[in-house]
């Protein structure tokens, strides 16, 4: 492990391990890029990916949401992309604008085409942890920095449909007609995932986040028994992982886009935090993950939230961006004095390209002001 300089704002850690605190940790999902002026002039000079997979340049677009938010954010997530992992298997992978790949796998024969049976992510995927332990040399301490990775659905969907998708009826199909060969794929994935962020953590990552993208496609059935299973999978493998090199439990948060009808099922699959898009209310998803952890007997278990206002608010104007944090604060507030409870505040999903960097301080400051007084501060 690298001798980094301590950490001196843990309020993101302690909500993610279950923890009241006397306000919301915030930050928000492609906070480095999208919106920032300084990100579009790297991105005047560089590619997608060529900012992946050059360190400095990487931490470089993580740490300008920091310099620019200056003490509004409680984490920086490291500059990369969830399709590294295709690209480690030998995948080709384009930014033209969004995601392509010249060649699908269109069958389970072409499965025989990945160029890595066990893929060597410190020789693959090296790039990536340069990147984060110069970027956790460079927060010197201010705020923790989070890795993630794509979750093995979303990446097979990916490898399946050549991009993304309004329908997914090949990557579906996979599921129904290749069951067994489709678990075989999600198996390999998930393993190369769980080591993915291993040597995340082994560089630096003090949290590690894995999106679901497209966990709504699926039905609560098919979710359960190809998506979550893998997911299980992959956390089970990471914490063996991380115990058999001594490295820390780092807590762990599950993102499953739009799978509200399985909330009850990911609460017990033993990820640290569930992060919700805005199609549920906070308390709402509370309830059903007190319940489902009551009903299994691990009410000494918590498991906290994250999210969850509906990004569209932010270029709406500042009057709509603080009612809309003012709701969302009421509705995940609990605890002893209305302190947030195991809640950390985020956008439902990502920063968009149609935001600008002063939307993106009006929902930070107005997440301070409404946690705040939700904590009893006003």
């Amino acid at each position: 492990m690298h001798d980094f300089p301590p950490l001196r704002n843990d309020l993101i850690i302690r909500a993610a391990r279950g923890e009241e605190t006397e306000r919301a940790p915030v930050w928000a999902m492609r906070q480095a890029g999208r919106s920032l002026p300084e990100f579009l002039k790297v991105r005047e000079k560089h590619g997608f990916f060529e900012i992946c997979r050059t360190p400095e340049l990487a931490t470089e677009v993580t740490m300008q949401p920091i310099r620019r938010y200056k003490g509004l954010l409680d984490a920086a997530i490291i500059f990369s992309d969830i399709l590294v992992i295709p690209q480690a298997f030998g995948m080709v992978v384009e930014m033209n604008p969004g995601p392509h790949f010249p060649e699908t796998l269109d069958t389970p024969a072409d499965i025989q085409r990945l160029l890595h049976e066990t893929v060597n992510v410190d020789k693959e995927l090296g790039y990536v942890y340069e990147a984060i332990t110069q970027t956790r040399i460079a927060l010197n301490g201010e705020v923790p920095l989070i890795g993630f990775v794509g979750a093995p659905w979303t990446l097979m969907a990916y490898m399946i449909e050549g991009g993304g998708s309004k329908t997914f009826n090949k990557s579906k199909a996979w599921l129904f007609k290749y069951p067994e060969e489709s678990k075989a794929l999600l198996n390999r994935i998930a393993d190369v995932c769980a080591d993915h962020l291993v040597g995340q953590v082994k560089a630096g990552a003090q949290l590690v986040q894995v999106f679901d993208s497209w966990a709504s496609e699926l039905s609560p059935y098919d979710y359960r028994t190809f998506s979550l299973y893998s997911l299980i999978r992959l956390l089970n493998r990471f914490k063996s992982q991380l115990n058999a090199n001594n490295l820390p439990q780092v807590p762990t948060i599950l993102f499953a886009k739009g799978a509200n009808t399985t909330i009850a099922d990911q609460a017990l699959s033993g990820y640290d935090v569930l992060s919700l898009e805005w199609t549920i209310e906070g308390g709402e998803a509370r309830r059903i993950v007190d319940e489902a952890l009551a009903r299994a007997g691990q009410t000494e278990r918590t498991v906290a939230l994250q999210g969850n206002l509906d990004p569209s608010v932010l270029p709406a104007g500042a009057a709509a961006t603080e009612e809309g944090v003012k709701r969302m604060s009421e509705s995940f507030k609990g605890g002893l004095n209305n302190k947030p409870r195991a809640w950390v505040a985020n956008l439902g999903h990502g920063v968009t390209p149609q935001m600008t960097a002063d939307d993106v301080e009006c929902f930070l400051k107005n997440v301070w002001k409404y946690s705040k007084a939700n904590a009893g501060e006003t």
